[in-house]
């Protein structure tokens, strides 16, 4: 096999091309892809930090013990109820509010605004302000109480403490979707429609039939993105648990878990890391099954 053979002016070109690019690869470098390798380094390691640096080799321990850790097994579960409510449910009413808005109401374009204006909001003090409505005679329960219906204690029962996060994330995520959504409903041709409306279909069909075919991608994409933000949870846990994933774990998600083993417990950063990775293959297979359940239906 012949070598290839470079002049000097193209090697020249290369390193000054290079030479320009080094900023930005030191930067990548130092603070993404350093993390990185560090925290694989940590993984299969118990780790001490305090009173001196120790790293001692334990190999795949700190990665099956997630199997028979409860408070991680319990954390999961509480993770994938979330994902599964919230993004199918923020999905759908996105794509709900996005439709509404490309109806050609009046006073679109000051709705637009007031949809979008939650997702504008800091995370922590939009969960602030929810745990003040939240409280027991807060403003949802007197809202409750107006109509009759029966008021919960959202904070304080780990009946309805991770249901109170849902509602708020739905609540302030849904009107971010709903731009991605919008952009693309502005996309379509009116003229489907119109051919739609001359063989007799109303506008439930030609929504069902016509808008949510072709917004396949976009809801794939949406779904995705759903399933990566969510399963990333933390934030609100923490402010509405104060760190704790409480009451009775009810709140705890994985991403809190991994904060508290790494800070907060001594001798625990290496499992931490290794809750990580795990965190990160399953946003990984989920991510991959969606994209595949997508193709398949384009493909149908």
């Amino acid at each position: 096999m012949a070598t290839r053979k470079y002049s000097k002016r193209a090697l020249g070109e290369a390193a000054q091309g290079y030479l320009f690019m080094s900023p930005t690869i030191f930067t990548l470098g130092l603070f993404l892809v350093a993390p990185i390798l560090f925290a694989v380094f940590l993984a299969f390691h118990k780790v001490k930090l305090l009173g001196g640096m120790d790293f001692q080799y334990l190999g795949l321990d700190n990665f099956t013990r997630f199997f028979t850790d409860q408070r991680a097994l319990i954390a999961l579960k509480n993770t994938g109820f979330y994902v599964l409510i919230v993004v199918p449910v923020q999905t759908f009413l996105a794509l709900l509010l996005a439709a509404t808005l490309n109806a050609g109401l009046k006073g679109q374009r000051f709705f637009r605004i007031i949809y979008f204006l939650p997702t504008l909001t800091s995370s922590a003090v939009l969960t602030l302000i929810f745990m003040w409505m939240y409280n027991q005679n807060g403003l949802v329960n007197q809202i409750l109480s107006m109509f009759g219906l029966p008021t919960y204690n959202w904070v304080g029962d780990p009946k309805v403490a991770l249901i109170a996060i849902m509602i708020m994330n739905i609540w302030s995520t849904a009107p971010y979707f709903m731009v991605i959504y919008l952009a693309a409903l502005q996309d379509i041709s009116d003229q489907i429609y119109e051919a739609a409306e001359i063989d007799g279909a109303n506008a439930i069909q030609k929504f069902w039939y016509i808008t949510v075919p072709i917004l396949k991608p976009v809801t794939s994409f949406v779904v995705i993105m759903g399933i990566i933000g969510t399963f990333q949870l933390f934030d609100q846990s923490y402010i509405f648990s104060g760190g704790s994933g409480g009451p009775n774990n009810s709140t705890l998600t994985v991403v809190l878990l991994i904060y508290q083993y790494a800070f907060k417990n001594i001798g625990t950063m290496g499992y931490a890391a290794a809750l990580a990775f795990i965190l990160a293959a399953i946003i990984l297979i989920a991510t991959l099954l969606q994209r595949k359940f997508s193709k398949e239906e384009s493909l149908y």
